[in-house]
């Protein structure tokens, strides 16, 4: 299975994104668990490419519920600013 790119991720949506790391999950736990069994996994840097894909969809998800949190407070932020330089030049 190949890395999962940023890019990838964005353009998929919630839904897409939420199974996909349900499967990404399901397999880091299956192979932990052939390793605490005693086995030997095929490639053990899966393990942590697995890791790392888990960590990119939880951002991107808390990075699109955050989103127009974001938005509101620069528009709020733009709006005070303005309003102080007009009274600074009076």
């Amino acid at each position: 299975m190949p890395v999962l790119r940023v890019k990838e991720l964005r353009d998929m949506s919630s839904d897409d994104r939420t199974k996909k790391l349900t499967e990404l999950k399901t397999e880091l736990v299956r192979l932990k668990t052939m390793i605490e069994a005693g086995g030997t996994v095929e490639s053990p840097a899966r393990i942590r490419e697995l890791r790392k894909a888990i960590a990119r969809i939880l951002t991107i998800e808390k990075e699109q519920e955050s989103k127009p949190e974001k938005t509101e407070t620069k528009k709020k932020t733009k709006a005070k600013t303005k309003t102080k330089t007009k009274e600074k030049k009076k």
